[in-house]
């Protein structure tokens, strides 16, 4: 048996623009050592694709 889901109506309280809007959540703005973790993850992550990108070019060249 499968039941039937009654549609969908937005509420007429709150606009739907309301509904996407995040609200920022104390603390996380400035916090240094969470900034710091994300800029060495990034770092991480650019130095993996390069080092990647050139194990392509000389698999790429070995090819010929």
């Amino acid at each position: 048996m499968t039941q039937d889901k009654p549609p969908h109506e937005p509420s007429t309280a709150a606009p739907e623009t309301a509904a996407r809007r995040v609200q920022s959540v104390k603390g996380t703005k400035g916090d240094m050592a969470r900034e710091a973790r994300i800029k060495a993850a990034l770092k991480g992550n650019i130095s993996k694709r390069k080092a990647q990108a050139r194990a392509r070019d000389t698999d790429e060249a070995t090819d010929d």
